[in-house]
């Protein structure tokens, strides 16, 4: 296996094949490995990792509360990829709705700003998804 990242979420879903779907068939990640038996994928795009369990009442999973959808209520994962239209096109296709529709956005990082064109999506379970290309920097 390639270098481990140093962050890697994991979340737990309800449906894993249409978690699945959605994170391998519209995003573009591909499985790294994955556990069928436990319900578990550990997924990569271009080095974003994400690791994707299904809930279960016997498998041993670190709840803090109760999974209540949308799941993952104030965060969202931002994952840079090189081209968004790919993603873009095949969401469309799918008819799958966009949280956020594309921008471009600026965002002062000390002396410079650094420029993003963006978009957010849901997954199945209602984690929010930024997907970003980058546009490089300018002084602020």
């Amino acid at each position: 296996m390639d270098e481990w990242p140093k962050l890697v979420p994991e979340l737990l879903v309800t449906d894993l094949a249409a978690s699945l779907a959605f994170w391998c068939g519209l995003l573009g990640f591909r499985v790294v490995y994955d556990r069928p038996e436990s319900g578990f994928s550990c997924l990569d795009l271009n080095g974003a990792r994400v690791m994707l369990e299904q809930q279960t009442a016997t498998e041993r999973q670190w709840r803090t509360a109760p999974l209540d959808p949308p799941l993952g209520r104030g965060v969202n994962f931002e994952i840079e990829v090189n081209d968004l239209t790919p993603i873009l096109l095949r969401l469309a296709a799918a008819s799958w709705p966009l949280f956020m529709p594309p921008e471009e956005k600026w965002y002062r990082t000390g002396d410079t700003e650094a420029g993003q064109r963006q978009f957010l999506v849901q997954d199945p379970d209602g984690y929010l998804v930024r997907l970003i290309t980058d546009l490089g920097e300018s002084p602020a």
